[in-house]
Parts: C-alpha cells; structure tokens; sequence
C-alpha cells in the first residue's frame, strides 16, 4: 500500500469518524457484541465509552509509514539511543536500582544491563512514557487504520480486560500512540501476560515502580526464550556470494555458523583478539545464529550473528535496528555494574 493510497484512505475514515461518534459504527458495535459473547461485558457501558471518545489525529501521524521507507539507517537509530545523555541516565539507574536488577537478572537469567537499556529506550528512564490515553489511542487505530486493525482491535480488547481485572477505568491508562503502557512500553496483551509484582506490595504498576518494570521486562523475556549465560550476537566481517541469501533466511537464528561460513561466504570475527577469517565457524560459539545487516546509506554495511538471545530481543520490537541498540546500550551500562 503506497502512502499517498493509505492518506487518502485514513482521510475517508477519518471523515467517517468526525461524521458519527464511534458508538454509532457498524464496526464499532460488532467489537461490543464480541466483548459482551465472549467476556460478558455489558454493551451500555462500553457503547458510553465509545460515545466519551473520540479519534486522535496525532496517533494517526504517528504510525504512519516513513515518506521513504527504503531509507534506513543503522547510525542513525543507533544515534539516537546510544548517546551520552541515555548512557549517564541508564547508569544512575542502574546504580539506584542495582538490587533489583541483581535480583532480576538472577531469577531469569537475563542480565541486568539489558534490562536497564530496554527501560532505557523505551522511556528513557520514564522520562518518556506517553501522554495519549490509551483507550482513545487504541479505538482510533482498531477502527480508522485499517492496515492494522486486527492487531490493535485485539489490544483494545487486551485493554479492557485489564482494567476490569485492575478495577480500573479503560479511560484511565495514559501511554504511548500505540497503547503502550508505562516504564516498559507494555502493550495491554503483554502487560496481562508477562507484567509482575517484584516489588512485593500487592499490586502491579508499571508507571511508577521501577522495580515492577525491571522485574516486569526479565519476565517477558524469560517467557520468550531467553537462554541464561548465553551470547547475544557478534560482529562480523563478511564476503562472498551467499551473503544476500544468508541475509533472506531472516532474524530467527537456523545455521551454526559453522554452516553460515560454508555458505560461499567468509567470516571474520570483529573485535576479537583472532580476526583472521575463520571458514569453518570455529571462531564463533556453535549454537544456531542469523545473518544480521544494519545498513546505513552511503556507509559499510555492518553484520552480526545473532543467536538466540539477539531474536528473543526482537520479540520485544520486531527489528534487528532495536536488538543491535539495546546491545550496544547495555554494553556501555556494563561499567556501572
């Protein structure tokens, strides 16, 4: 779907939702008679909620495609994240809450520096959590952008179990365009699932305790598959002819590397004391990885092997960009520990 197609077609809904409030729509009442068959919600109440609501402009813009989305770049996103600012916020963080980071990373396994550089850039430390309700956000794109209104119809219901479980209003939750919730940038299917009490007072809140979000974050990635003790990814030089093919299999980790070297390729471990290429993989540990290219335009592309812990990262914001700057934060936050 081209941009220009998908503004006009955010511009005809958005038409359609100032002409009628939400309560009124077709759509909108088949998702309240859901919620009333399957979870016994009563359709006034939520059609009151609806009626309250109305579509927010802003959370359109936002999740808008890029002009150009072929324009991508690693320095530039790693720019962003990996900067003295972040780097001085997460290691006063880490230093205020060594306890429950320590605690953390030793229940999971996850180490405390990734924890740290996940709240580090989601929030910067909850410096940034949001300012949409998240009620509003989640109707506006679960019914007026249709490119992924599956997916936010489904966190719009996430949203309002939740806050019957909580014995919250739905209108109450404050968080980013897209619904996510607090410290950790939860969306409500995650916050239902993998969101704790590590703090041991009775409730979980991932607004304002950092030891519910530390707690919170190890817990979603433990739940996904994170491999205690185990490498996230290294950097590599690489040549050869089957790079563009190794690169097409994807971020989920398949081949040893000793495989990914046989591949009409050459490795070369980065940064490594031996740099030399190794044909046979013997440089690298030998457990399943991906071929991982950060592009920056008009610069070398640089590679990694990701391993299993590098695509456990990713289940937290599907990109490879994000992964390889929630490594390259945790690195500098190292120095804290």
């Amino acid at each position: 779907m081209t941009r220009l197609f998908l503004l006009i077609v955010l511009a005809i809904v958005s038409a359609q939702a100032r002409a009628e409030d939400y309560a009124q729509r077709a759509d909108v009442q088949a998702f309240v008679e859901h919620m009333q068959r399957q979870h016994d919600f009563d359709a006034e109440s939520l059609n009151e909620l609806f009626r309250r609501t109305q579509p927010i402009a802003a959370v359109i813009k936002a999740i808008l495609p890029p002009k150009d989305p072929g324009v991508r770049s690693w320095r530039a996103y790693r720019g962003r994240f990996v900067e003295p600012k972040r780097i001085a916020a997460g290691r006063r963080f880490m230093q205020l809450h060594g306890a429950e980071l320590a605690a953390a990373e030793s229940r999971f396994g996850v180490p405390a520096e990734i924890i740290a550089a996940i709240i580090g850039i989601e929030t910067f430390y909850g410096k940034h959590p949001g300012r949409f309700e998240a009620f509003a956000a989640l109707t506006t794109l679960a019914f007026d952008y249709p490119p992924r209104a599956e997916l936010f119809r489904r966190e719009l219901e996430e949203l309002l179990l939740l806050a019957r479980e909580e014995n919250r209003s739905p209108l109450s939750y404050i968080g980013s365009y897209a619904g996510a919730l607090g410290l950790p940038q939860f969306l409500p299917s995650s916050r239902r699932r993998f969101a704790i009490d590590f703090d041991d007072d009775g409730r979980i809140d991932l607004d304002a305790s950092p030891a519910d979000a530390i707690g919170s974050v190890a817990n979603f990635l433990a739940g996904h598959g994170w491999e205690r003790d185990a490498p996230i990814a290294v950097s590599v030089g690489i040549t050869g002819d089957g790079v563009q093919a190794l690169i097409d299999e994807g971020i989920a980790p398949q081949r040893a590397p000793r495989q990914l070297a046989a591949a009409n390729v050459r490795l070369t471990r980065v940064g490594a004391d031996d740099t030399a290429p190794d044909e046979a993989g013997e440089a690298f540990p030998d457990r399943p990885a991906a071929l991982i290219d950060l592009i920056t335009p008009n610069a070398a592309t640089e590679y990694r092997l990701g391993f299993r812990n590098f695509y456990v990262i990713t289940r937290y914001n599907r990109s490879s960009f994000y992964a390889a700057a929630v490594m390259d934060l945790a690195t500098e936050l190292q120095a804290s520990k």
